[in-house]
């Protein structure tokens, strides 16, 4: 005798108590062990709230003080040197070179070495005491302009307080010079000339990073790593063919981002164009093989996706880029010394807006060669032990 079973309705199927609650908790201690094994992803969510807290809180300053400033004293006074005491006594100026020709103190300026010089020219007590009303120069670097301003605005401070005693005369006093504040390669403080060319860095930056950081770990991911370890082909080989073709998109990126900085915005190019797009191409080539380095670091995409937003974190914040590289402390300076952007910020400023050339540019230059051959090195090193 057969038995014939009943089709039962899945309404009828009792439902296990708090079984919504005990699937949820199951999904949520499955979740919380996948994060612990995934130290990478833990690390980061606890670095990336520090690094913001600490970058803002101790070397961000939006007021920066004591910042290098080069003198042309053309004569050797009591006065002269009373001028410069004041003016260093405002804080925003500290002397770290003395220079004797005009030669020499445009170049400072050019380079980005000093952000402001002081001449005094040559009989400038004698024609104080004459009552001749000589001038005396500070000279600018305004493609910083929240850097310059505060420190051009300082000198009212001089003019009003410092050497009232001694110097000023009349009635009401004034005092018998006059300070002049000239503004170079950005008299008008437009922020737009500070952002645009500091935008081609922060892009190329991100995208560069980007692409190149997911190379090996996309090939893990996808199964063709195996492939591409039984071919005769060497580290190097992997290294170079996957870094050239992106020099190429980087560097269309760069051309479409200062063709509408020039001509969108407004943003001149004094300098070579042809030194420009070598530097650019050298400074894409940094960031694809510090990407590249990632990409072999990362067990999977999402590290070194991670992994690259870690390091754009403080590219953006200590480069330069939204605050004033020289008014941040030394420690940071150091830090910020170790990034590509720091040193093609001031790279595409100076040739964009100074006409800077290359021998003004040689030690940011070197820099950003010594740190892709850095990356390069490692890249290697840790591509050679993925073949292990």
């Amino acid at each position: 005798m057969s038995v014939t079973t009943l089709p039962v309705e899945r309404s009828e199927v009792a439902e296990p108590r708090f079984g919504f609650w005990r699937r949820t908790f199951a999904m949520m201690v499955k979740e919380f062990i996948q994060l612990r094994r995934d130290r990478v992803s833990f690390a980061m969510i606890i670095m990336i709230p520090v690094v913001q807290l600490l970058l803002f809180g101790y070397a961000i300053n939006t007021t920066p003080r004591n910042l290098p400033t080069a003198v042309l004293l053309q004569e050797d006074s009591d006065l002269a040197r009373s001028i410069l005491k004041a003016l260093e006594n405002t804080s925003y100026f500290h002397f770290v070179r003395e220079v004797h020709d005009v030669n020499e103190f445009d170049d400072l300026l050019t380079s980005g070495k000093v952000l402001f010089g002081v001449e005094i020219p040559r009989g400038f007590e004698r024609a104080v005491r004459r009552g001749d009303y000589p001038a005396l120069l500070v000279a600018a670097d305004a493609t910083d302009p929240v850097a310059a301003s505060s420190a051009l605005s300082s000198l009212g401070i001089v003019v009003q307080t410092a050497l009232a005693h001694d110097l000023y005369t009349g009635d009401p006093p004034t005092l018998p010079f006059e300070i002049r504040a000239h503004a170079r390669y950005n008299p008008a403080a437009s922020s737009r000339l500070n952002i645009v060319p500091g935008l081609v860095g922060t892009i190329l930056t991100m995208t560069m990073l980007i692409f190149t950081a997911l190379s090996v770990t996309r090939e893990v991911e996808r199964g063709t790593m195996e492939s591409l370890l039984s071919m005769p082909i060497t580290p190097v080989e992997v290294m170079l063919g996957k870094i050239v073709p992106y020099v190429l998109v980087g560097f269309i990126q760069a051309i479409l981002i200062i063709g509408i900085g020039v001509f969108l915005f407004g943003v001149p190019v004094r300098g070579s164009l042809v030194m420009l797009a070598l530097l650019s191409t050298l400074f894409i080539t940094t960031n694809l093989s510090i990407g590249y380095t990632f990409s072999t670091i990362a067990q999977n995409q999402l590290q070194a996706m991670q992994m690259s937003i870690m390091f754009f974190l403080p590219s953006i914040l200590l480069s330069g880029f939204m605050f004033p590289f020289l008014g941040m402390p030394v420690w940071a300076q150091y830090v910020g010394e170790a990034l590509p952007l720091t040193h093609y910020l001031r790279i595409v400023r100076a040739i964009m807006l100074k006409g800077a050339t290359l021998q003004n540019l040689e030690y940011d230059a070197a820099a950003l060669v010594s740190l892709m051959l850095l990356a390069m090195a490692i890249a290697v090193m840790r591509f050679r032990r993925t073949l292990d």
